[in-house]
């Protein structure tokens, strides 16, 4: 069975909650040793923690180097643990900044890519992957052909992280040599910014959006109140976003972020395409909409044909008596 080698990503050192559910979804369905490539600054913190998920080797990149410049210097480190590693295949989170790295990471191993698996079957020795096209209205299996390394980037709650309790893994420090080509593009600066102590949209449990039918920016005070009241992060539709009523970085659907919660409260959004390509694998649906029409409620597991406005307030204020 072929040992399969996992792309961490982490926050400091504390690896994030894709990556464990990547590495959970490893042990299940390869086989072979489950090995990890953690790479940046905090590196060596991260790659202790991996053993409670499976990890029997870590191969370890903890330089700033990682962060002091664009893509090139992790390109450059993936490709060593992978050579160190001998996996054939390699699994990351489906995420913009990581497909960067391993769409250069690909090139230059010969490898095939499949991208945005929500699930995963060892045939042999081949990975195959299953993923939504047609904006989520028909899934397809996919695997790397012929005998080529195998990249298969998995989608955020795709599956469920479990913890195994093993000891920390071997920890292989990566030699990384870089070139100048690799320093041509420098970090000069990084802005962070702040999620008002929510919860990281791909990551959190519940999700509470709002689209058009929200009127204006104003609406979203609405959805902030009831999403704070859950715990729970706040998203918006295309059609929101456009219309600047909520920053860009908060937009769900086929030209935004992918979200799989447990829970997923959509407020005055019709449903759209390409806003459920987006959402519709969400363990629970919840759609409130004046309009019984609307096409959000053929997904929806719930659904409260009314106004937004008059709904959420003592939906609000009855989930704060319950806490």
């Amino acid at each position: 069975m072929p040992d399969i080698l996992v792309l961490v990503d982490h926050d400091g050192g504390t690896p994030k909650k894709i990556s464990n559910q990547i590495l959970t979804a490893a042990r299940h369905h390869g086989g072979g040793e489950v090995h990890a490539a953690v790479l940046g600054e905090g590196a060596g913190a991260a790659a202790e923690r991996l053993g409670a998920y499976g990890v029997s080797k870590a191969f370890v990149w903890d330089s700033p180097d990682a962060d002091a410049y664009a893509t090139e210097p992790r390109t450059a480190a993936l490709l060593a643990a992978l050579q160190q590693s001998g996996a054939p295949i390699l699994l990351y989170p489906a995420d913009p900044f990581i497909s960067d790295v391993v769409a250069r990471a690909a090139i230059r191993a010969g490898a095939g890519v499949v991208t945005d698996a929500s699930d995963l079957a060892l045939d042999g020795t081949t990975m195959v992957a299953t993923k939504a096209i047609f904006g989520g209205e028909m899934a397809s299996r996919c695997h790397v052909k012929g005998d080529r390394p195998q990249f298969i980037g998995v989608k955020a709650n795709a599956f469920t992280a479990e913890e195994t309790g093993g000891a920390p893994p071997e920890v292989v420090a990566l030699d990384v040599t870089l070139d100048e080509r690799s320093k041509r593009a420098r970090v000069v600066d990084v802005v962070e910014q702040g999620g008002g102590g929510r919860p990281e949209m791909t990551e959190a449990a519940i999700i509470v959006a709002g689209g058009r039918g929200l009127g204006d920016a104003e609406g979203f005070r609405l959805i902030e109140q009831l999403a704070d009241t859950l715990g729970a992060a706040v998203g918006a539709s295309r059609a929101a976003t456009d219309a600047g009523w909520y920053p860009h970085q908060h937009q769900i659907g086929q030209t935004g972020k992918t979200v799989a919660p447990q829970l997923y409260i959509g407020a005055g959004i019709s449903g759209a395409i390409q806003h459920r390509a987006g959402m519709q694998t969400s363990q629970t649906i919840v759609a409130i909409n004046k309009d019984a029409e609307a096409p959000i409620f053929s997904i929806a597991d719930f659904g409260v044909v009314g106004d937004l406005h008059k709904v959420i307030p003592p939906l609000v204020e009855e989930i704060a008596k319950r806490k």
